[in-house]
């Protein structure tokens, strides 16, 4: 019985490494370079023409702090209601921001935690530190140094959105990302 179900389990393991033949391609098509003519020359700018060079690696880099299509480009972390916990949704944008400035250790950054206006001011100040030094903490522990954030709670004062809805609530309840000159 043993002997059966070991030849059964390894009759199974190879047909689960088995493969189907894929279909040749057809070879490329070879250029025929038995003409006669001579090689075209380079053309030439004209005189006073502004000429361009092909960008090669190394070459001008965007900031990727610039870059609309990177995620460092994203700069605001959104919390819960009456929470300092960072999302799991925003964790990925808190991870680059992290290893940005452990790879720039001359780079600073501030954080500025916000508040939606419920609650007292006093509470509402607090809670905003606590997500500001949440996202720090966070930062930290991904490669940034404890001197290259400072972090600050405006707490309902400068609110995103306007209005007493959820939807303007949930816009200002966040810490907001801020490089030197922004």
């Amino acid at each position: 019985m043993k002997r059966i179900l070991a030849a059964l389990l390894i009759a199974g393991a190879l047909a689960a490494c088995s493969s189907t033949p894929t279909q040749e391609q057809e070879g490329a098509k070879v250029e025929d370079r038995t003409a006669t003519s001579p090689p075209a020359e380079p053309s030439r700018p004209a005189p006073g023409a502004m000429t361009s060079k092909p960008v090669g690696p190394g070459a001008v880099a965007m900031d990727p702090l610039k870059d609309p299509g990177n995620i460092l480009s994203k700069r605001s972390i959104y919390f819960d209601y009456d929470s300092n916990a960072v999302k799991d949704e925003f964790r990925p944008v808190v991870s680059a921001h992290g290893k940005y400035l452990g790879q720039n250790r001359n780079t600073r950054v501030r954080i500025e935690g916000n508040t939606d206006e419920r609650g007292s001011r006093e509470y509402n100040l607090a809670l905003g530190q606590r997500r500001a030094d949440a996202v720090k903490q966070m930062m930290q522990v991904l490669g940034a140094a404890a001197s290259q954030i400072e972090t600050i709670s405006f707490g309902e004062e400068k609110p995103r959105a306007q209005g007493s809805s959820e939807q303007s609530w949930a816009e200002n309840r966040r810490a907001d990302i801020k490089y030197p000159g922004e």
